[in-house]
Parts: C-alpha cells; structure tokens; sequence
C-alpha cells in the first residue's frame, strides 16, 4: 500500500469500506461522501489519509493485490516444485479467490474498464498486478522447460484472464476448471 498513508483505524476504515463500495458498484459511480458515510468518517478525515480519490483507488488496488498474493502464496507452496502442480495451485486459487471474494470478477480488471489513463496513481498499480502475473506464469513455463517461456506465459495468461472475466460475468459453468485444463495443455506442448 501507499507508504506515505498513515494507516490509523480511521484510514484502515475508509479504505475497507472503499474496497467494498468499489467492488460492488464501480470506482466512478461511487463519491467520497459515500465512502466517508459508509466508513463512520468525515470527507476531510478522507482527504487528510488519502489526499484524493485517485490516491485512494490506488491504495484500495494495492491492498487487493497483497491479499491476492497472500492468499496465494500458501497454495503455491503446498503444491510444491512440479511446474504443473503450481499452474493447478494458480487456477485452483482463482476459483476459491471468486468464490470466497469475488462474485463481480477480477477487481484490477474493472478498474482498468474506468482508468485507462497511465498518469493515474492507480494505473501503475493495475500494470504492476498483471505483470506479477506474468511473470508467475513465465516462471511456470520456464521450470516446465517450454521452448519459449513468454510466449506460453502469455498464452497461460489470456486462458487465466479470460477465466477471471467469464466467472465474473457467470456465462460459462466451471470457468476456472475449464480454463485450468486448457492452460495444461498449452503447458504441456510449450
């Protein structure tokens, strides 16, 4: 999150209820005075943690990006070296990520819908998470031993997006079980 916050309970509160007035409606539909209401706040208590709404769009990204991460870590862990049992641990997290946390899809992904402006604090943030991501999956194929670990990395990448957009839009039954057994095999032949 943004180190020059000073996280105070009141912050802490105007950022959880940000997180999930954002999530639920939408970064523009929703105003600073309705985040400060929800949070038992006042604008400029808002204003004196945050500084702008930009900033804390931003914070509220940064903040779902670390606990996505921490959520997966474990699951990684556990499913050891094998570069396939990892993939399974990344489609397997997604799942139970939608499931436990996100019934609309992918947060990052809504945010870039409304900023695609690379001058806004949160730009960055929504770049920098699906980087990470890449990079996941770059490392998964090349322990895998694909030819060329980018290009089966992005191919991983569009199966896992494409998941994280269609369970958020609840059009196909089983997304991330079905992406997971696609992006096995592009594994496989890398």
């Amino acid at each position: 999150m943004d180190e020059t916050v000073e996280w105070t309970p009141k912050a802490r509160a105007v950022l959880d209820a940000a997180d999930a007035l954002f999530y639920a409606h939408g970064i523009h539909a929703v105003g600073v005075d309705t985040i400060a209401r929800s949070a038992g706040v006042t604008k400029k208590t808002l204003y004196d943690r945050f500084g702008s709404k930009d900033r804390l769009v931003a914070a509220y990204l940064t903040d779902r990006d670390r606990r996505w991460r921490g959520f997966l870590a474990p699951m990684l862990d556990a499913a050891g070296p094998a570069p396939a049992d990892r993939l399974q641990a990344v489609f397997d997290a997604s799942a139970r990520w939608a499931d436990e946390r996100g019934g609309k899809g992918c947060s990052v992904i809504n945010a870039h819908a409304e900023i695609s402006d690379p001058d806004h604090p949160a730009y960055a943030v929504i770049r920098g998470q699906k980087q990470w991501m890449l990079d996941l999956f770059t490392q998964i194929a090349a322990d895998a031993g694909a030819a060329s670990p980018l290009d089966t990395a992005r191919s991983l990448m569009l199966v896992h997006e494409g998941a994280l957009v269609t369970v958020g839009m609840h059009v196909v039954d089983d997304a991330f079980a079905r992406a997971s057994e696609l992006a096995r095999g592009i594994l496989a032949a890398g």
